[in-house]
């Protein structure tokens, strides 16, 4: 009888706790501006597939936020559950939806591999020891679609007394091996610091590592740094032969990092041909390592925002000519002080420009701007800017993180 009264409180609290949560939600929300984009030009059927990550921050609130297929929802709108699991990313949301039991507690894009044929996952699991250790293993997937025939291990990660933190950057299958592009934090037992670019070669068949190897390693002292960054891919768990790592090697000053460009490079490695070679810039379009970076990449082309003139150039670098075979300029005067953020995909480009801050580095509440692009003829399908509800002149700052497109 005690155990019966002990579950029935249990479930009375449960209830009360998320009734609690959903009478807060409703309070909270209730006085949240609402944000959605006013159409300037072209059709704002064009919004369907536009997904904007972000948050509300002004003192003392700070509250995610969403924009989907141009309608607003706050973290604290969704249901219990959802917030439980978190904002994913929407080729996550897919894959969960069409393979739940291969991606249960599988959610970082960066491990993905799909194909017509196959879903793969390679990701890091790490922990430390009492006495400081690193313990590190690989938690490798291969779900064959047709089938639903799905293999799942472990495996130590190789050489792990040396590492000190391992992130997950790329992953493809090649050959009927997995290859996992890793970005690793070495102990140099010193006041050294090393950082390795390493590619490991994974045996499905044989649940094993066949191969470790060191694409490029960095050690330096401080105050000099080295930085390495990867353009953001277009299309992460898709097939690409080949991937992108801007180097750039600079000095820590009291004002800030200080690159130098002269060290400065982009490199590709080819997963068919296992080289890691230099990437060749033109030095007529002025063409930087750093540019590069903060450029989008498919394995094929690499796109590069270019903000040199008073508009906003969207500037298509071939990876095999190494040419430009394309100049977009876009309907957007260049802002420097707002960030901008690119998506490709359905034959278009779609560029926002937003979450602009005041010198103090407080949000201002000038709207973010959307333009949707058509690549191959430049016309201009869909020009907007965000609006809100609130009408009492408060300072909302809606700080952007993020754009996807379904």
């Amino acid at each position: 009888m005690k155990r019966y009264i002990c579950s029935i409180i249990i479930g009375m609290v449960v209830i009360l706790s998320i009734g609690t949560y959903y009478v807060k939600v409703a309070s909270s929300a209730s006085g949240l501006p609402k944000y959605n984009f006013k159409t300037l030009e072209g059709s704002d059927k064009e919004l369907d597939p536009v997904i904007i990550h972000g948050s509300l921050e002004v003192d003392p609130i700070y509250e995610p936020l969403t924009i989907e297929s141009n309608q607003s929802i706050y973290a604290s709108e969704r249901s219990y559950f959802e917030n439980l699991s978190g904002i994913r990313d929407f080729q996550i949301e897919r894959l969960i939806k069409e393979h739940r039991s291969f991606m249960r507690g599988r959610d970082s894009i960066n491990s993905l591999y799909e194909d017509d044929d196959f879903l793969a996952y390679a990701s890091v699991n790490e922990d430390f020891t009492k006495n400081g250790k690193m313990e590190a293993e690989f938690d490798i997937g291969l779900l064959e679609k047709k089938g639903e025939d799905e293999t799942s291990f472990k495996i130590e990660l190789p050489d792990q007394e040396r590492i000190m933190n391992v992130v997950v950057r790329d992953v493809q299958l090649v050959h009927s091996k997995l290859q996992v592009l890793t970005m690793n934090d070495v102990n140099s037992n010193d006041e050294k610091q090393t950082i390795e670019v390493h590619l490991y070669t994974i045996d499905l068949a044989n649940k094993k590592v066949l191969s470790d190897k060191t694409l490029l390693s960095e050690t330096f002292t401080d105050p000099n740094q080295v930085d390495l960054e990867m353009p953001t891919d277009i299309a992460p768990s898709q097939p690409n032969n080949m991937v992108l790592i801007s180097l750039i090697k600079g000095v820590n000053h009291e004002d800030g990092f200080k690159e130098k460009l002269k060290e400065s490079k982009l490199l590709s490695y080819n997963y068919d041909t296992e080289k890691l070679e230099t990437v060749k810039l033109p030095k007529k379009e002025s063409l930087s390592p750093d540019m590069a970076r903060g450029g989008y990449a498919d394995g094929k082309k690499l796109y590069i925002v270019d903000t040199k003139s008073d508009k906003y150039h969207i500037k298509t670098f071939d990876l095999s000519s190494q040419k430009i075979t394309n100049d977009m300029e876009l309907d957007l005067t260049v802002n420097k002080k707002e960030q901008d953020f690119a998506a490709f995909k359905n034959g278009r480009v779609y560029f926002l420009l937003g979450s602009g801050r005041d010198q103090e580095g407080v949000l201002t509440s000038k709207p973010a701007q959307l333009l949707i692009t058509d690549y191959k003829t430049g016309k201009t399908l869909y020009k907007g800017e965000t609006v809100t509800n609130k009408k009492n002149g408060k300072n909302y700052g809606f700080n952007i993180e993020s754009l996807e497109v379904k």
